[in-house]
């Protein structure tokens, strides 16, 4: 199951504690407060949070902030449900494109986004500190 997460979520530290490679105290609290754009959405099995999703909504256009799925639960689809999510939220919203950042040593992520047809636009020259970052795009208007 797919759940938005709001300001007054009991799920906020949760979230931070199992992702703080991603995510440090109250990030999300603050980020939700302050930031109109932002989107925040977990995956959730029998109350069980298993991976989550932020995306900026732009106006016209949406860039993926973070995708992250506890590594025992990786490959079993949750990160594909979690992106189609996403996608099918921007396309209900006719936004023109989404963009995303993405380590080019994340063969894993960059498989994923091939999958939903993102294309590689551009390599960011040491992005990640030091490591190159591709920039991929999905336009969803043509």
């Amino acid at each position: 199951m797919i759940e938005k997460i709001t300001v007054d979520n009991t799920n906020l530290l949760e979230i931070e504690k199992l992702f703080p490679q991603f995510l440090w105290k109250n990030q999300i609290k603050k980020e939700l407060e302050t930031n109109p754009f932002t989107n925040y959405y977990i995956y959730k099995e029998k109350e069980e949070i298993l991976g989550f999703i932020n995306y900026h909504i732009l106006y016209e256009r949406a860039e993926l902030i973070y995708i992250a799925v506890r590594e025992e639960k990786q490959n079993q689809g949750i990160g594909s449900q979690l992106l189609e999510f996403m996608i099918h939220d921007c396309e209900e919203k006719n936004l023109i494109n989404i963009t995303l950042e993405v380590n080019i040593q994340n063969q894993k992520a960059i498989q994923l986004y091939e999958k939903f047809n993102f294309e590689k636009k551009a390599i960011r020259e040491k992005y990640y500190q030091g490591i190159d970052g591709i920039l991929m795009e999905k336009e969803l208007i043509k």
